[in-house]
């Protein structure tokens, strides 16, 4: 795939290119860390905190927020004098803590479904998010170098985000910002469209069938989402075929090998497909990316520790009073280092405080050290994996729940060991301070999750890298705020599966419940661990598989993405590598016109515009069901549509890519060579 690489503002008053030998630095005069960015960013933050916060917990529903806020952003600075591209950025990156510090609703709904908190405390929450959140930025700071500039990972939302924000400058190229508007314009409200007419009921969503296959039963099913069409499109066919490896193993191998002999019984054959998925085939899916995640940072670990020695090399050149390009700022690496060592002592008095007046109270030392120590370590592991995730399929697609339950399980069997037989007396209480410990590690790996796909859009239109990075530490002080009431506010007027004196219409959470399952059963030694090895096993395989592609052809498969592939549900996994396939052909095709280059970028801003759609609608039919409490409130059409819709579906959506596409060859050969 093509990659953006870090040019000039259009016109910004930058001198010579980045980096280049015996150039002059760029210098960056424009308005980009501003007052009312901040405040801008900050107001977006909390609105689009809280309604992820309440979409996740209430219908499962949550949008990526980075490019709505480009949007509206550039909607509302346009008015005021000398704004920027890169002020915009810093409105984006402030918002974009809003789409992934909510994923905290992961783990802290967890201590309300084992009967272990009444409540969400308001410091309590809001300093665990904070805390995690800023740790978060300052791991991923060193990941810059080696994950973003140094790196060919195709980052699908930052690339998007950044062309947004580059087609929307008003002082770029007037005729090719018109071109790339239009097809922006195209995708996004093609894919707006088809998520409208999901939303009414007139066309379906998705499509799922549940089947036999042999002594078993599987399952294929299809999220019709434009919006990863768009993501498949820009991340490649290398990651899609990997993607697909792994949704055979799970749902061609696995799944009707884990069904054999429960399908002839009584209970239906989606419950027993979908009940064998979550218990079973999952965990599988999960010791495979695990062993996938550990062989990654083994690779990258070359690339952090140059990227932390270029780093280091220049702080001391900003310190000698030489000029560094703005692009390669970052928050100086002592400052990065002295702010998470600092923030191990919050860390420590949040776990004590937890701990303290507690059954395990008498093992205190030992855990909050083990804990501090944890965060300490895994954090940096934890950051550098979601990273890379993010950067292989985007930040909204990235199984976090999956790290998730890898850091459940270390922290778990870590504080079993240090507790002894404590697990036959107070299991519960082991289970709370895993789950509260493992919010601190998640914490990180949302917001790294995020970061790097936000300096990568930075990179695109030559942002100044610490700006951005103080941009997301104070998104992340807006996010943690509006967090704890809302999250109170849910428990309050439903309640939380499982929870003692939860009622019928009590909110799933599923994330927190899988977590929570994880940590009940290191403690009640109910987990089955041969799930977990057989996927590590799998897991080996893939490594050795792709290690021999890479040294014979030049085919590689990617084994985090072979492990996504497996834990994700097919609904995901079906539609990113078709989108690669549209992508790869589309490319095939702009590489014979007489302008390869400009048609290929068109065919990147048409996968842009796909995923812009449905995040706007997102943000729109988000404000519908918050107004109604209906998770359905657009629906008009009856249940009986339902057969039509099945089929009209499909149709709409084939037609719909196929106009987008088509459109888009139409512009490109509008383009001069």
């Amino acid at each position: 795939m093509t990659q953006s690489t870090p040019s000039a503002t259009p016109g910004a008053t930058h001198t010579a290119p980045t980096g280049a030998a015996g150039s002059t630095p760029r210098q960056n005069p424009i308005r980009e860390l501003t007052f009312r960015a901040i405040i801008l960013g900050g107001i977006i933050t909390l609105v689009f905190t809280a309604a992820n916060v309440y979409l996740g917990l209430k219908v499962g529903l949550t949008f990526a927020t980075s490019i709505p806020a480009a949007v509206i952003s550039m909607a509302i600075l346009r008015k005021f004098a000398h704004h920027s591209i890169v002020e915009n950025n810093i409105v984006q990156t402030i918002a974009s803590a809003a789409g992934t510090l909510s994923a905290i609703i992961f783990v802290l709904p967890g201590l309300i479904m084992i009967g272990f908190w009444s409540g969400f405390p308001y410091w309590t929450t809001a300093f665990i998010c904070a805390i995690g959140g800023i740790l978060g930025v300052t791991y991923s700071i060193p990941l810059r170098r080696a994950l973003v500039t140094g790196s060919d990972l195709p980052y699908p939302e930052g690339v998007a985000a950044g062309e947004v924000l580059k087609v929307g400058d008003e002082q770029g190229s007037a005729e090719e910002n018109k071109r790339g508007l239009h097809v922006i314009i195209a995708g996004s409200l093609a894919s707006a469209g088809f998520s409208l007419l999901a939303a009414m009921k007139a066309a379906a969503g998705s499509l799922t069938s549940y089947f036999k296959l042999g002594a078993g039963a599987t399952t294929i099913s299809a999220s019709l989402s434009l919006a990863l069409i768009g993501v498949g499109h820009l991340v490649g066919m290398s990651v899609g075929i990997a993607m697909i490896v792994g949704l055979v193993i799970s749902f061609g191998v696995l799944l009707p090998m884990k069904t054999a002999g429960l399908v002839d019984g009584g209970t239906a054959l989606a419950d027993v497909v979908d009940g064998t998925f979550s218990a079973d085939v999952r965990f599988i899916g999960a010791g495979a990316m695990a062993v996938a995640a550990v062989w990654t940072l083994l690779k990258i670990i070359a690339p952090i520790a140059k990227g932390i020695k270029e780093s280091l090399a220049s702080s001391r050149a900003r310190h000698d009073g030489k000029e560094v390009d703005i692009t390669e700022r970052d928050i100086p690496f002592p400052i990065v280092a002295g702010v998470t060592l600092a923030s191990m002592i919050p860390v420590g008095l949040l776990l004590w405080l937890f701990v303290k007046d507690t059954e395990i109270m008498h093992h205190t030392t030992s855990l909050v050290l083990l804990s501090i120590v944890y965060v300490l370590l895994v954090g940096l592991i934890v950051a550098s994996i979601c990273g890379y995730m993010a950067g292989l399929i985007g930040a909204s697609n990235s199984p976090i729940s999956g790290v998730g339950i890898i850091v459940v399980l270390s922290a778990a069997l870590l504080i079993k060991a240090v507790t002894g037989n404590e697990s036959e007396v107070h299991p519960e209480a082991l289970v709370a301070y895993t789950l509260f410990t493992a919010a601190v590690v998640f914490g990180i790996a949302t917001i790294s999750n995020d970061n790097l796909q936000d300096l990568k859009t930075g990179q695109i239109v030559g942002a100044t890298p610490w700006k951005q990075q103080v941009a997301l530490i104070i998104g992340v002080l807006f996010g943690s705020a509006i967090i704890p009431p809302v999250l109170q506010l849910m428990m309050k007027g439903f309640g939380f599966a499982g929870a003692p004196g939860a009622g019928p219409d009590a909110l799933a959470s599923p994330q927190a419940a899988l977590l929570s399952s994880v940590a009940n059963g290191i403690f009640g030694n109910s987990l089955d661990w041969s799930l977990i090895g057989l996927g590590a096993l799998i897991g080996i395989g893939v490594i050795i598989v792709d290690e021999i592609l890479r040294k014979t052809s030049r085919f590689s498969l990617p084994p985090l993405a072979v492990g996504m592939g497996m834990y994700l549900p097919i609904s995901l996994t079906l539609i990113i590598p078709l989108g690669a396939l549209l992508g790869l052909l589309y490319n095939r095709w702009s590489q014979k016109q007489s302008n390869p280059e400009s048609s290929t970028r068109l065919g990147v801003l048409v996968a842009t515009g796909l995923i812009v759609g449905e995040s706007l609608f997102g943000v729109l039919n988000a404000g519908i069901i918050a107004a109604s409490g209906n998770g359905d409130a657009l629906a008009v059409f009856p249940a009986s549509w339902t057969p039509v819709a099945n089929w009209l579906g499909p149709i709409v959506f084939a037609v719909l890519i196929g106009w987008c596409y088509r459109y888009v060859q139409r512009k490109a050969t509008e383009t001069k060579g």
